[in-house]
């Protein structure tokens, strides 16, 4: 998908410089206006590549450690761990960054319980807290 929206900006930003290049001054506008989707697409995809990138970077860490959940939990035949079970255990994931919430283990651990809820948005801010928690504690040695 990456690639694809490359590709798709690379067109876009060609487009845009044809239409810059006509003598119509509603051509120019409309290309003009054409060149600020390549930039806000060429961010989110930097943005959302450099998020992948910390994340699994803090996966490979807790492997390291030792503090990567196991999954006991059933799963559904598309793989993805049965709601249900995953809400039930969920508790557990919250009281241990209620415990301890300034470490960055406990939190990518709450984000791997809220994914298996279902709860993206928030498994996603879960990591970003854990990115952010790690980063200071390296910063601070």
């Amino acid at each position: 998908m990456a690639v694809l929206l490359a590709l798709y900006l690379v067109v876009t930003v060609q487009y845009s410089i044809l239409l810059l290049g006509t003598d119509s001054v509603i051509a120019k506008v409309e290309g003009a206006a054409l060149l600020v989707l390549p930039l806000v697409g060429a961010w989110a995809l930097v943005a959302e590549l450099r998020f992948g990138t910390r994340a699994q970077r803090l996966l490979r860490r807790m492997i390291e450690l030792d503090r990567l959940p196991v999954d006991t939990l059933p799963h559904r035949p598309s793989g993805r761990p049965d709601r249900a079970a995953a809400d039930a255990e969920f508790p557990v994931f919250q009281a241990e960054v209620e415990a301890n919430p300034d470490d960055w283990t406990s939190w990518y651990r709450l984000a791997l319980a809220y994914d298996a809820c279902g709860d993206r948005r928030r498994a996603r801010w879960a990591t970003r807290r854990a990115i952010r928690i790690e980063r200071e504690a390296a910063a601070r040695g």
